[in-house]
């Protein structure tokens, strides 16, 4: 199988991320797309997380019925903090006949340089990363050794909302449908997320 890996914090989850799922799908001819939540990602550490479960819950709602996207709890499953490298390491493992892509935007491409042992990264997936131009700050990484023949693109609508607007306008006391799954918005409703602080990121 064709497998779409879109790791992420996913607080919470929105629109965003499910279009960018869907039009991954589409250009690579994917069969899944495996959303995976992060349990203390390490470029976030100084950053309130909302806890996990409550993060994956919404995460279910939000592909419940969609068959074309599953979910992995591997990184929450993991002690201490998320490294892609590790991640892509365990499920080559555990997924032998898998062909994984790694979904990414043009600003993660140009932060690649800093992460964790990225020639790992690409050593067990292809980067697959939207939109279609790369743009001159992704120089870094296309030149460091063994990225740039293994990276696609592809084209993805401008989407312009954020985990991070979506938590602002909750505190706010703003509406958030359309911005996510209805499901989504009634799940934080429900369990008052967010109201209480804006978190960064």
């Amino acid at each position: 199988m064709k497998v779409g890996i879109l790791g992420g914090t996913f607080d919470p989850v929105h629109l965003g991320h499910l279009i960018l799922g869907q039009e991954a799908l589409d250009a690579l001819a994917l069969d899944e797309v495996l959303y995976i939540p992060a349990r203390e990602p390490w470029r976030k550490s100084e950053r309130a997380i909302t806890p996990a479960a409550h993060r994956l819950a919404m995460l279910r709602l939000a592909v419940e019925g969609d068959a074309r996207f599953g979910i992995s709890d591997i990184e929450l499953r993991r002690e201490g903090p998320t490294y892609t490298a590790d991640t892509l390491e365990a499920l080559a493992g555990e997924r032998l006949d898998d062909e994984f892509f790694f979904i990414m935007g043009t600003d993660a491409l140009a932060d690649l340089p800093n992460w964790h042992d990225p020639q790992r990264i690409v050593r067990h997936a292809t980067l697959a990363v939207a939109p279609r131009e790369l743009q001159e700050a992704n120089a870094a990484a296309l030149n460091a050794p063994g990225i740039a023949s293994r990276v696609l693109t592809f084209a993805m609508p401008r989407i312009d909302i954020s985990s991070t607007d979506i938590r602002a306008r909750v505190a706010a006391g703003r509406p958030v449908r359309y911005f996510v799954p209805d499901a989504v918005a009634a799940y934080i409703e429900q369990h008052g997320l967010y109201r209480a602080v804006t978190r960064a990121g």
